[in-house]
């Protein structure tokens, strides 16, 4: 279900082609300044939806008895 502001691959896609305008050695400096700033609002946007999806999953494991349990997801990065 996408959210009125865009889902995540909407935000993706949008930021794609930013990176692609900022490529083209053709568009003016004063458009690229404003799709750069918009790049970076937008990259931190998926950057925190990352992290929220991380702290919500669950890792599923069986146990010595082979029954599925719960257990939350840890980062290997957060420990570092």
């Amino acid at each position: 279900m996408a959210k009125k502001n865009g889902g995540f691959e909407e935000k993706l896609q949008k930021l794609e082609e930013i990176v692609g305008k900022l490529e083209d050695e053709g568009t003016p400096i004063e458009e690229s300044l404003t799709l750069f700033e918009e790049g970076v609002a937008i990259s931190r946007e998926l950057s925190e939806k990352l992290e929220e999806v991380k702290r919500k999953i669950e890792v599923l494991k069986k146990d010595a008895a082979g029954k599925l349990k719960l257990e939350e997801f840890e980062d290997e990065d957060r420990e570092k």
